[in-house]
């Protein structure tokens, strides 16, 4: 039977990129806490044996109620693990040894994995592994994750089967220690149930009548020590975590570090190199974008295009593949190009810990928009993707702050819109009109979030953010992540875009599109200044953001769009395409996360904003 074993630790200490070097699966690797919201599970091989293996969420305790808290504790009551792979930051041993104690605390067979001892030894502190493995009673592998140093050493651990139980026992309180040996011998719980149970945390395997019980125990005890259960359980947690940590440390001089952090975290200059970094990212990914886009339309014509369209085929097949021949050029040639570029470089500002800096300088500003600087977080990852962006959002405390963040976040232009700007108001009319455009949008997010700071209902709290290391990205690792997240445009909008490129095809042929854009056409035209055909493609963003694009490639016949509209038409394309309604997937996470409601008041005042801006653009471009 193959061995199944989990990854579980703090936030931030390399779990993810543990799991990567081990399966060679793809995920997220960040720098801020919270990134990974699910459970990725993958198969490692080695020589001729396998095992799988989960990376469960980041978390600092058991006995917390978020979300990936909660998630975690179901997981380990749920699922039949043969092994559990704990990862230690070795820089912040004591604060990691604090999670390690309740892990400890599951009975199962347990590999502590001393992660970052790089950084630990270039802060001064000398951390000796052997003799916190003979304290916990289990195997402790030292590593660089980064580098790769000492992986096998946790692949060939988990093989040979010979991996303990940890043998040491948290001495509580006698009294916390009198309940939960009441609670496991009337209701059969085990030790971190009872826990659980004396600290009211919400565990499936809990019932009402359990929970009811061990409130008046709860209380009791509250009575005698004027202090909850749960404060005197993580007192002895953390007061037998500082004990083993300072047993096993020692101090050297530290090494020499510049501090960057003193001049990216005050407002002058951090603040002006915030602003530089954003709009050359934006630059690059223009310029370079373009140059790739010219560089694969003009191969793909020279060498599948022209070709198609000289076998002289009847007039289905080569409107059918003519469509077809199209949404590969702007799927592969115009939007591929400006999303990965993108990815690229939000994969390098995680990898840095940049991202964390820009949340902390940008907190008094954010209180301006109802949010901290925490918020940035998802709004920095709404450029990439609405969709992980809105599910960031639960890092944010309050349902107040989720839902004004996940408002702005469907207002940002993500990588799909940036290739509807880029491909074409870059393209056929300049960087001017296409930085206008961003220039617009920031402008309306700005007064939007001023005006529902004043209206969402609920409070606004302070900001309480770990500050991660400042980090060189390894490139590898930088286009691993960025091919991870750009393959979903391949496997998921390409099909789209070819279906319905099969569809317009069939309808163009059928005379359909004709039917539609001839209805549609006055009302475009009186509204928007477009024709009929460009307000259809606009429609197509519906599914994902750069369909507009590509659909409107098809339905006008070219990817020369300047040779079919005019600037001040392509520059309203773009406007409305930027702002109008969510794409499909966007809505799907909205209505998860904020709820029916608050889903479809956000989607019908986008669709309001978007026709609302683009009929003033028209008044005044045309």
């Amino acid at each position: 039977m193959t061995p199944r074993a989990a990854l579980i630790g703090n936030p931030s200490v390399g779990k993810s990129l543990i799991f990567n070097h081990l399966t060679g699966l793809g995920v997220e690797v960040s720098n801020y806490p919270g990134t990974t919201v699910g459970v990725m599970h993958g198969v490692v091989r080695y020589g001729d044996a396998e095992f799988s293996l989960a990376d469960l969420p980041g978390i600092y305790s058991l006995s917390g109620d978020s979300i990936e808290e909660e998630m975690v504790r179901e997981y380990l009551l749920a699922e039949d693990l043969d092994l559990l792979i704990a990862v230690l930051d070795a820089k912040h041993l004591e604060r990691n040894l604090y999670l390690l104690l309740q892990v400890a605390e599951i009975k199962k067979p347990l590999l502590v994995i001393l992660n970052m001892m790089d950084e630990a030894e270039t802060a001064g502190k000398i951390i000796d592994s052997a003799s916190l493995a003979k304290q916990l009673g289990v195997p402790v592998i030292p590593s660089v994750a980064t580098s790769g140093k000492n992986l096998d050493d946790i692949a060939r651990a988990v093989l040979d089967g010979n991996v303990p139980v940890p043998a040491l026992a948290i001495p509580y309180d006698h009294h916390i220690e009198a309940a939960v040996h009441s609670l496991q011998k009337y209701y059969g719980l085990s030790q971190p149930e009872a826990l659980w149970a004396l600290a009211s945390v919400s565990v499936s395997t809990i019932t009402p009548e359990i929970h009811e019980n061990a409130l008046v125990i709860s209380e009791e005890i509250e009575r005698r020590h004027m202090m909850s259960p749960e404060q005197i359980i993580a007192a002895n947690r953390h007061n037998l975590a500082k004990q083993l940590a300072t047993s096993v440390t020692s101090t050297a001089p530290p090494r020499r570090r510049r501090d960057f952090d003193a001049l990216l975290t005050r407002g002058f200059p951090g603040l002006p190199i915030l602003a530089f970094i954003m709009v050359s990212i934006l630059l690059i990914v223009f310029t370079l974008g373009g140059v790739l886009e010219e560089t694969i339309v003009s191969l793909m014509t020279t060498y599948i295009a022209d070709p198609f369209h000289a076998l002289g085929l009847d007039p289905f097949a080569d409107t059918l593949g003519g469509a077809i021949i199209l949404a590969l050029m702007s799927g592969l040639g115009i939007a591929f190009p400006y999303v990965f570029l993108f990815y690229l470089f939000i994969s390098v500002l995680e990898d840095t810990g940049y991202l964390t800096r820009a949340a902390f300088l940008a907190d008094r500003g954010m209180h301006k928009l109802g949010l901290h600087g925490q918020g940035l977080i998802p709004m920095v990852l709404s450029f990439g993707c609405s969709v992980p962006a809105i599910m960031s959002t639960r890092l944010l405390p309050t349902r107040r702050e989720r839902v004004i963040a996940s408002v702005l976040v469907t207002m940002l232009p993500c990588s799909a819109r940036t290739v509807v700007i880029s491909g074409i108001v870059a393209s056929f009319i300049g960087f001017g009109a296409a930085f206008s455009i961003y220039a617009i949008v920031f402008v309306l997010v700005f007064v939007v979030g001023c005006i529902l700071s004043r209206i969402t209902p609920g409070e606004q709290y302070g900001m309480i953010l770990e500050m991660a290391e400042l980090r060189r990205p390894i490139a590898s690792h930088v286009v691993r992540k960025a091919w991870m997240r750009v393959r979903e445009f391949i496997y998921i909008a390409m099909p789209l875009l070819l279906v319905s490129s099969i569809f317009l095809g069939l309808f163009e042929y059928y005379g359909l599109v004709a039917m539609f854009e001839e209805f549609i056409d006055p009302i475009s035209t009186a509204v928007l200044g477009l024709p009929g055909f460009a307000f259809t493609a606009l429609m197509f963003g519906i599914l994902r953001k750069e369909m507009a694009f590509e659909t409107l490639a098809v339905m006008a016949g070219t990817t020369d769009l300047a040779t079919v509209l005019s600037s001040g038409q392509l520059y309203i394309f773009a406007l409305v395409c930027a702002l109008f309604i969510p794409c499909i997937s966007t809505i799907a996470v909205l209505m998860r996360e904020t709820g029916v409601r608050y889903a479809a008041m956000i989607t019908v005042f986008t669709l309001c904003l978007g026709i609302g801006l683009g009929a003033l653009a028209h008044l005044i471009l045309l």
